[in-house]
This record gives structure tokens, sequence and C-alpha cells, in this order.
């Protein structure tokens, strides 16, 4: 699951894309004009940002420029009826990492944001494994020394992030703003429960951690 960025100022599009990307189990914000995008950005971390050109205060472009001018490394996907290669042109050097016409195809879409937030650690395939735990993305199982635990929903997002980063630390509030929703009325303590639980249903335990805390520092996952 990722959490993405939707900047797109017309609201019946912006519905369907967000329904659309949800069926998909990604975690959509939604945003309908340039300056609200950029605080957003400010304000959160997002795996993926799918940007419209033409928004009522500032373009799409603009909004790129100054995001990437202050140094935002995240994925961003441009969506617009300005299929011209100049207009490529122009999104691309702006720093958008894909381009996209419209009017597309909902199958495309999806193809694009996959391969969009595809990470290091996904490169070797669907399987995340690391010591004697192992994740499939695809079929959302997970297996610890060959034996199978359920998870619910949020606990496999949970996993999946700290195995797709590996003995880097996360705090409750990097994890609250990676995995649920801005608007939702989870807390510090929602993700403190969560990670209990994914910890018991793992077996961790003093002698056998895989999922370790560092005061002030987090949690992390460690490979070794």
């Amino acid at each position: 699951m990722a959490k993405i960025l939707l900047v797109e100022d017309d609201q019946n599009l912006a519905f369907l894309l967000q329904m659309q990307l949800e069926h998909e189990k990604q975690m959509v914000d939604v945003v309908h004009s340039g300056l609200d995008a950029l605080q957003s950005l400010k304000d959160h971390t997002y795996d993926l940002v799918i940007m419209d050109w033409m928004l009522p205060d500032l373009s799409g472009v603009d909004v790129i420029s100054k995001f990437r001018n202050i140094g935002g490394r995240t994925p961003i996907l441009m969506l617009t009826a300005k299929g011209a290669p100049e207009d490529m042109a122009q999104g691309l050097d702006a720093g958008a990492d894909d381009y996209l016409v419209k009017p597309f195809h909902p199958t495309e879409l999806g193809a694009r944001v996959r391969a969009l937030i595809r990470r290091p650690a996904a490169f070797a395939g669907r399987l995340l494994q690391i010591q004697d735990l192992e994740l499939d993305t695809v079929t959302n199982r997970v297996q610890r020394a060959d034996k199978e635990i359920e998870l619910t929903a949020k606990e496999f997002s949970l996993l999946e992030l700290l195995m797709r980063h590996p003995n880097q630390s996360f705090s409750l509030e990097q994890i609250l703003d990676r995995l649920w929703q801005t608007d939702s009325s989870a807390s510090i303590d929602t993700v403190r429960t969560h990670m209990k639980t994914l910890r018991k249903k793992l077996g961790d335990s003093e002698d056998n951690s895989i999922i370790r805390t560092k005061r002030g520092l987090g949690y992390r996952i460690v490979d070794s």
C-alpha cells in the first residue's frame, strides 16, 4: 500500500481516480489547488504525487518546480490534456517523473502508478524476506519460520513499511503520517496499539525480536 497525493481540480474526476486507486489498495489524499498541494507536501510524506496541470491558482508545472527546488524527491506523475511534445517536455523538465495524457485507460494509470511507487526492495520480486520472516506483496501472506501469520490490512501495511526499509527507524508520528489518511481520527495511541498487536502476532520476544525500539528514534526491523 502506498500513500498518494492526488492533485486534481475537477472534483468528479478526482473522486473517480480516488475510487480506482483505493480499489487497488492505495491510500489517497485529495486536494484541488496548487497551494493546497504544496502545503500537503510540506506537512506530510507521500510515496507518489499525481498532478494535474491546469489548476485554479498555480499550475501543476509551477507546483512541481517549487517542490523540486526545495529538495522534494517524491515521484510525480503528471496527468493532463496537454499532449503536445513540447508540453510533455516542459512537464518532464520541471521535474515530473512520468506524463499521462487525458483521456487515459484506468489499466494504464494503475500500471504507471505501480511502476513509480516501486522501491529498491521490491526489485527482487514480490517477496520481501528478512531473517525468517517473509511477506508476499501480491498474495498478502506473511510467514515466520514457515508458519503463516494472519494480519489485518493495517498490520500488513505496517510490516511492509518496515520490511521495505530494513534497519531504518520510524517514529510513531512518521508511521501515522505514512499509513493513515490525513483526515483520519487515528492517533499516536492507534499506531502504538497496532504495533503491539503486530509484534505479538509475529511472536516477538526479548530473545527473538525482529522489530526493535529505541527511545527517541522509534521502531525498526533488523535484518540480522
